[in-house]
């Protein structure tokens, strides 16, 4: 593990533009790494915030001024030389035409053509995968096989207004004859998303058979802290997910290499009777430490999705809020 006393912290933008392009720029020929691609940003002076930090190197390097701009993960990566602690943030607004005043190449790319870019930065490569993640998270409440009719058509709707993350949780489903009804709806389900191009987890208190049938699965809190890696899981590409509620959660979520975590309840919620919600501070005070995307839950919707933005947050997952 880094000395942390010899840790450079840096503040990174992901430039993003509404076709969802974004920018990179090759390092200069007397720096570290000439000539290979990379996130724009620059180092953490003493005293400056994340936010300060970030603006001052837009405006040195490309001479823009930001304008929105949120945080999102931050992350340590080990170079042969140093080891940086990246805190990535997502600028969706800005003043000016960002130009190489380093005497940087610049170019937009999507997040597939970056990851395609021949010598790219290795610290480059998480958030770009990270990206192509959606940002809102739907969970399933079925409860029995008479609800089941309501939901798909609920899902339907989701689905038609570009949801393309469900995980199918169902731990109150009845049991005795004819339980199997639980794996028929998970078989419905998957074919809905299937045919909207959505990717669907099952939650890890149903059979791991299932978890390849699907696209991955969403590891409880319990299950992630046994595992010593990362499940094998059948599906090629398939996402693993992980539930946390406290930095201890989150740590296993990151060791195991889980592709993101969900982190609440933000807000107190009625699956969760009598447990308060842990409060937008100390959910970006967790989320800082998480070193991986990470959705908000807990009393989330369309309308909390800015406050999750503004904390950090990946996005918003939610039972009620989003199917």
């Amino acid at each position: 593990m880094a000395d942390p006393a010899r840790i450079v912290d840096v503040a990174v933008g992901l430039i993003l533009r509404g076709d969802g392009s974004l920018l990179l720029g090759d390092r200069p020929l007397d720096k570290p790494w000439p000539g290979w691609w990379e996130l724009p940003g620059g180092k953490i002076e003493p005293g400056e915030t994340v936010m300060q930090a970030l603006a001052r190197e837009l405006d040195e390097e490309l001479g823009i001024r930001v304008t929105e701009a949120t945080p999102w993960v931050t992350y340590v990566h080990a170079y042969p030389h140093t080891t940086v602690r990246l805190a990535f943030c997502r600028v969706t607004a800005w003043e000016g035409e960002p130009s190489g005043l380093e005497g940087q190449h610049l170019s937009w790319l999507t997040p597939d053509a970056a990851m395609a870019t021949q010598k790219l930065l290795p610290a480059a490569l998480p958030p770009l995968r990270w990206m192509q993640m959606p940002d809102r998270y739907a969970v399933s409440a079925i409860g029995s096989p008479d609800g089941l009719p309501a939901f798909l058509q609920r899902l339907e709707r989701a689905l038609a207004g570009g949801l393309r993350l469900v995980q199918l949780r169902e731990p109150g489903w009845p049991d005795g004859p004819g339980a199997d009804s639980l794996h028929q709806a998970l078989r419905q389900v998957l074919a809905r998303c299937r045919a909207a191009g959505a990717r669907l987890l099952v939650n890890s208190v149903h059979p791991s058979e299932w978890w390849g049938e699907a696209d991955g699965v969403q590891l409880r809190a319990a299950d992630a802290a046994v595992l010593a890696a990362r499940p094998a899981l059948a599906a090629p590409g398939a996402l693993v997910g992980v539930s946390a509620h406290d930095a201890a959660q989150l740590a296993s979520a990151s060791r195991l290499g889980a592709d993101f975590a969900v982190l609440g309840p933000v807000a107190a919620t009625p699956s969760h009777p009598g447990q308060p919600g842990m409060g937008w501070e100390r959910f970006a005070e967790l989320n800082r430490q998480a070193g991986l995307p990470v959705f908000a839950i807990g009393g989330q919707s369309p309308d909390t999705e800015q406050a999750a933005r503004t904390h950090g947050a990946h996005g918003i997952a939610g039972i009620r809020g989003l199917v």
